[in-house]
């Protein structure tokens, strides 16, 4: 870190500190059309972050030198560049451009503009990305876009994100959404084994944009992939004619857990003693905060350097990237990654060349997770370490007693080093004879190979222990191929503009894994599974008289995954849109932008773990103990053979369906500076893939993946975004969007019981306990408990509950669905502030209506967690003060807790400051800043809704510095 700052300090002094001679340029922006003035104009010199904005009557006054270029820009209207070339006035007219409704979107296998998309599709640029010393890409737009979910991990070094678009459409199968990069849909079961996050692979500087496609209309030519959603990743290209760019980047920043479990502290332990059942010869004289002892101020740095260049036909970009980031447990992740791209364009440009190669070496260096469940269940009167400087622990007659968690934090090395390679080709080509048609081929391979090792001393309250080395290694290779044809043409006749689409694409995904464990038994494993995708698709979109919009699409998918008889499945797509905005009954309106839209599509999904559930496969036995002796050597020596598993199938298995209707407003008033979308949909998912267990004898095993029932699912999301204010010197604007959704199971098919239910949702206390469920009528998330009982002071009464069938006892039958952990609505709440040469801009997140279970307190929140156990006496949750309960009261409501919250996630703050060559932006940025909950857990944003041994999330502060020359 000295290091770090001392860099720091050498590259501020040596800062050049003259300003060239520049002269003071003045003028008055006006309006083309009507010759007024227009305030708020932006006035920017080009390449530089320079400028100014145009004052109340248009006029402005900025410092600029020879042969620069001013650029003029507003909202609503074009564009116009002006060189410098020593003119003490300049006076600009603009004209007005439909409110940048022609801004192009990505959509699969394709583009469009904002004016035409019917479907549901939301552009995330790089100037709207959160900030930070952010390493998981899906960070940047956590609360960007409506119907758009994105959850944190937890505070692990490197630790990603889970991503949802309108809730997911599964139940136990994936519910991440397909994410294509550069053309390339990578592996939605994670890329690279042994990473943390698949997406770290890609440097967050290096994206310029995400683009959400969220209805089954936009999403139905992706196919088989695209139920959940899908997310198109474009990274940084440079372009065509500009001079040599080069930037430098650096971050450095601090990380600090933002909370801790509440347990009983030393003071609050020893008032335990009164009771008959506490051994109080067991109490140490030490204050020990386990927690406080385990967790560390993490540190961390991320370098970018970047050189672009633009000729006539071609252009360059390189980046060269360093990311470390410590945990709070000492964990550590290393990111060392090269991006290069290359953009030729031959035969008069009909002819575009596109290559993008990246280049990754990841490292993990994970801890010891378990050391957060020993931390809150340690006695707090015992030291770190006994009189002879040895970790304090409990003795050998204490099997099942907690492992001084820095003990195991010492002991513990588990590594893993990725190398993976994403290149994609890309041929762009416009036909001599037929300009209007394009042919686009894109050819991509993600290749990743891992190698790890990990090494877990003996447990040392097990006098039979043994230590554990284990060695793992293996590759990951995705290729695809795709290629389409493309016909735009107007026709002026019809006064119609056709756009025609049709392709082929093919992908196939291998994965090898080798693992070597030695304990007790020595454990060898070897797997190689491949599955493989082939597609047909085409798209026909219509715009008739600028007005009436048309899009439907097809696709056609073979999935290996599934048997002959059920390989094929068929998702069609059907979107229309009216541009009200041009209609004569609206010309000299209010409105700069309004457009009605509506669509309907099918959809599938088939990633589900494994790629031959149809056949009847056997596994060999991965250990000595499972082999069978079959006589002896002539020396005498025993004779092993390997057996064979059969494993569960399901012949019949097939595509998980999700048929969408989707129906939406797009609007914008003030040439679009208040500009927004309401989108409401309805979804229904038939032949759910998921992995339910099975009548004893009815198949091979207990659990089988198999199609059972349906969900439905609803929802609403309103955008709203709007310039608030932009006058010379200073400008605001904000986004806020709100997402509505609900989510029931309408049916379980394996069962005609209407009380059918499949047991979820695992949990610490006990053995195979779980307190969520899948029926009928509830949301997939829903808890399963018991009503607790409460006396005349609100104090829950231990064990009592409610008798909901009346039989005067208390079974399982009582036991009732109960809240939810999915939100009923979640919001984004993004503002951006600029003052001269400083800019501010701050993100709020906020969920309503979710749950969660508090397992931390489940678990350990009662008497029983310190006294009664065998051999030892632990710490107890803190709620037990509250409660005063004996035994574990597992399935209680009183554990399912509200988790409303607003979190402020993200502010930072900039000053920019041009030099001679040199432009020096510095930045503070805080996130993670509080939380505002009644949640009293550690943190009320849990993805599964189940809060146990989870790694806290960190509050980090991060200094920035970026040089442009």
């Amino acid at each position: 870190m000295k290091t770090v700052l001392n860099a720091l300090l050498f590259c501020l002094i040596m800062l050049p500190a003259t300003l060239m001679a520049q002269s003071t340029a003045t003028g008055t922006v006006t309006d083309k059309a009507n010759a007024m003035p227009l305030p708020g104009v932006n006035v920017i010199i080009k390449g530089t972050s320079r400028g100014t904005v145009t004052d109340f009557d248009g006029k402005f006054s900025i410092e600029v030198s020879e042969g620069e270029i001013l650029v003029f820009s507003y909202v609503g209207y074009t564009k116009q560049e002006v060189e410098f070339t020593g003119q003490s006035s300049i006076d600009v007219a603009i004209e007005e451009d439909a409110a940048q409704l022609d801004e192009v979107v990505l959509i699969g296998y394709g583009s469009t503009t904002k004016q035409d998309a019917t479907g549901a599709v939301e552009k995330v640029g790089d100037e709207e990305f959160n900030r930070g010393a952010i390493v998981a890409p899906q960070q940047l737009i956590a609360g960007k876009a409506s119907g758009v979910r994105v959850t944190s991990s937890g505070g692990g070094a490197g630790e990603g994100g889970e991503i949802r678009i309108r809730g997911g459409a599964s139940l136990t199968a994936s519910n991440d959404p397909l994410i294509v990069i550069d053309g390339l849909p990578i592996d939605q079961r994670g890329g690279a084994q042994g990473s943390r996050n698949a997406l770290n692979a890609i440097n967050p500087a290096d994206i310029e944009d995400f683009v959400v496609l969220k209805d089954a209309s936009a999403t139905a030519i992706y196919g088989s992939r695209a139920s959940n959603g899908v997310i198109l990743i474009t990274t940084k290209k440079g372009s065509a004619n500009q001079p040599l760019k080069i930037e430098y980047g650096l971050q450095v920043s601090t990380r600090r857990v933002a909370n801790t479990v509440d347990v009983l502290s030393a003071e609050e332990y020893r008032t335990l003693a009164s009771n008959p059942n506490f051994d109080s010869e067991t109490l140490g004289n030490a204050s020990t905060n386990w927690q406080d002892e385990i967790y560390t101020t993490g540190v961390g740095a991320i370098h970018n350097i970047t050189v672009s260049k633009g000729y006539e036909k071609s252009n360059f970009r390189i980046n060269f990237n360093h990311a470390s980031q410590e945990g709070a447990l000492d964990d550590l992740y290393e990111r060392a990654g090269l991006n290069v791209s290359y953009v030729q364009r031959l035969l008069d440009n009909d002819l575009k060349l596109t290559f993008v190669g990246k280049a990754i070496q990841d490292e993990y260096s994970y801890a010891n997770s378990g050391a957060i469940g020993s931390a809150i269940s340690f006695d707090p009167t015992q030291p770190v370490r006994d009189q002879n400087g040895d970790f304090t622990q409990y003795g050998t007659s204490a099997n099942l007693a907690p492992v001084n968690p820095l003990f195991l934090l010492e002991n513990y090395d588990d590594r893993q080093t990725i190398k993976r390679v994403i290149s994609n080709f890309n041929i762009d080509y416009k036909f001599w004879f037929l300009k209007d048609l394009t042919f686009n081929l894109n050819a991509g391979i993600d290749y990743a190979e891992n190698d790890g090792h990990k090494f877990i001393k003996a447990n040392p309250n097990n006098a039979g222990g043994f230590d554990t080395n284990e060695v793992s290694n293996g590759l990951n290779r995705n290729t695809s191929l795709d290629f389409y044809l493309n016909y735009k043409k107007d026709i002026e006749s019809i006064n119609t503009k056709i756009d025609l689409t049709a392709g082929h694409a093919f992908q196939e995904f291998y994965i090898e894994g080798f693992f070597d464990r030695t304990t007790n038994t020595n454990i060898t494993q070897t797997d190689i599974n491949r599955n493989a995708l082939e597609s047909y698709f085409a798209r026909a979109s219509f715009d008739i008289a600028d007005k009436y919009l048309i899009s439907a699409s097809f696709r056609r998918d073979g999935s290996s995954r599934f048997s002959e008889d059920n390989r094929i499945g068929y998702f069609p797509g059907v979107s229309v849109g009216w541009k009200l905005m041009n209609e004569s009954f609206l010309e000299d309106s209010f409105f700069s932008n309004l457009k009605l839209r509506a669509g309907w599509g099918v959809t599938g999904q088939q990633e589900i773990e494994s790629n031959y559930g149809y056949l009847g496969i056997y596994t060999p036995s991965r250990n000595d103990a499972a082999n069978i002796q079959i006589g002896t050597t002539p020396s005498g020596e025993p004779i092993f053979i390997d057996t064979l598993r059969p494993e569960p199938y399901d012949e019949n298995l097939t595509w998980e369906e999700t048929t969408q209707y989707n129906l939406a407003l797009d609007f914008g008033f003030f040439n679009n500076r208040l500009s927004g979308t309401i989108d409401g949909y309805y979804r229904e998912t038939e032949d759910l893939l998921a992995n339910v267990p099975l009548a004893a004898g009815s198949n091979l095993s207990d659990q089988l993946i198999t199609n059972v029932g349906s969900v439905t699912s609803r929802g609403l999301e309103i955008s709203l975004n709007g310039i608030i204010y932009q006058k010379e010197n200073f400008g605001w604007d904000t986004n806020f969007n709100i997402t509505f959704q609900e989510q029931e199971i309408t049916s379980l098919s394996l069962n005609d019981d209407p009380d059918y239910f499949i047991p979820t949702g695992g949990i610490s206390g006990g053995v195979g306990n779980q307190i969520q469920i899948l029926k009928p009528g509830y949301d997939p998330s829903t808890f399963f408990v018991f009503r607790q009982v409460y006396d005349g002071n609100g104090n829950p009464i231990e064990g009592t509950y409610v008798d909901v069938n009346g039989d005067n006892q208390i079974t399982e039958a009582d036991r009732q669905p109960y809240k939810k952990a999915t939100p009923d609505a979640f919001i984004g709440f993004t503002n951006n502030f600029n003052y001269k040469k400083f800019d501010l801009n701050f993100t709020f997140r906020g969920s309503f209506g979710n749950y969660v279970y508090n397992n931390s307190a489940s678990d350990r929140g009662n008497l029983n967690a310190v006294v009664n156990q065998p051999g030892y006496q632990g710490n107890a949750h803190g709620s037990y003060l509250e409660t005063g309960f004996t035994n574990q009261n597992l399935f209680s409501d009183y554990y399912i807790q509200r988790a409303d919250f607003v979190r402020l996630d993200n502010v930072s703050i900039g000053y920019t400051i041009p030099f001679e060559k040199i432009t020096l932006r510095t930045s503070l940025t805080a996130t993670n800043l509080f939380v505002i909950t009644e949640y009293d857990g550690l943190d009320p944003e849990i993805s599964s809704g189940i809060e146990n041994n989870f790694y806290p999330r960190t509050r980090d502060i991060v200094l920035g510095l970026n040089f442009t020359f």
